[in-house]
């Protein structure tokens, strides 16, 4: 049975405390998910398959490295001060940050070669990395947490910020959503301060039909109102784009993009987009494996004008680029 979707007037009439504010990651299911998602993305004959199936071995090291990692937790205080200033309880900008991370970020190589033999180029990517010094590991950090895009090395970024992504999920996980106060930027990760990196209408329980944004970096979910901008908190402007057949009709191709599980919203008022699924229709959707997966929508969106509101932390922009469009 199809699961019923509320529209965007009848999610905004509601009472909001009655909406489940914040879905926690679960430590046992955030990167395993991701990881199996990625690689159903990967068999569907996706352009970038080789690229999926390497992140998803990065997830499953993540997993494994979770598993026995417990990053030092942040002080009563400063929870309080959070929350008493409507700030998020763990922010990833204020450059406090477990120094085990970079011990994390080892542990992450080290499992990904073990599981299998390297090509010449990932090979040489590994032993930069172990290379790094910590003031260099911190300073790229620093620059991914800040979007100062032509500071960070691409190829290293995303082993950077999977290992960033296990100490801030292991901390998200074990907040207690009661804890967790609004922010003055509902476009922010309540949590951590992180930009979402996209988001689902789920489906089932109490969640049924509601908008959530996905943290991309602790994976915390924060509930929105799906007739506003996640980026500029617009009503004005908001279109849903999706991929069709190219040698379908207008008809069939209209058709099509109704009904796909993924889509990209765009706001006319920030110009800006990001990408939406439906679990009703990929009930497997998984919100960063997913936008990792689609850049056949990312390269549709930037020929009608739009630029992505923040990077997918898996697939970091060229250096310039995104610092260029800023301007």
């Amino acid at each position: 049975m199809v699961q019923r979707i509320l529209e965007p007037e009848q999610i905004s009439s509601l009472d909001p405390s009655a909406i489940p504010r914040i879905r926690m990651p679960e430590r046992a299911a955030v990167f395993p998910a991701r990881a199996a998602r990625l690689r159903q993305l990967a068999d569907a004959r996706n352009p970038i398959a080789g690229y999926l199936r390497l992140m998803a071995a990065l997830a499953d090291a993540q997993q494994e490295t979770l598993a026995t990692f417990e990053a030092t937790p942040p002080s009563a205080e400063l929870l309080s001060s959070a929350q008493q200033h409507s700030m998020p309880l763990i922010p990833a900008l204020s450059g406090v940050r477990d120094p085990a991370w970079r011990e994390v970020l080892l542990r992450l190589v080290d499992r990904i070669e073990a599981a299998g033999p390297a090509t010449p180029a990932l090979a040489q990517l590994f032993a930069k990395l172990r290379a790094f010094d910590a003031r260099t590991l911190d300073a790229q950090a620093d620059a991914i947490f800040a979007q100062r895009f032509a500071e960070v090395d691409p190829a290293s970024a995303p082993f950077i910020t999977a290992a960033l992504q296990v100490v801030w999920t292991d901390l998200a996980s074990r907040i207690d959503q009661s804890q967790v106060p609004y922010l003055d930027t509902p476009g922010l990760c309540p949590v951590c301060g992180s930009h979402p990196v996209a988001s689902v209408v789920r489906v089932g329980g109490v969640h049924d039909g509601y908008r959530y944004l996905q943290c991309g970096l602790c994976a915390t979910e924060w509930h929105m109102v799906r007739s506003k901008c996640s980026n500029c908190d617009s009503t004005k402007g908001i279109a849903y784009h999706a991929i069709g057949a190219a040698d379908a009709d207008k008809e069939a191709r209209d058709a099509q993009a109704k009904d796909a599980p993924l889509k990209a919203e765009s706001c006319d008022e920030c110009g800006t987009y990001r990408k939406i699924g439906y679990q009703s229709k990929a009930y497997d959707f998984e919100p960063f494996a997913d936008d990792l997966a689609s850049l056949t929508l990312d390269l549709l969106m930037g020929e009608e004008g739009y630029r992505r509101a923040s990077p997918n932390p898996w697939l970091w922009p060229e250096q310039g680029v995104e610092d260029q469009d800023q301007e």
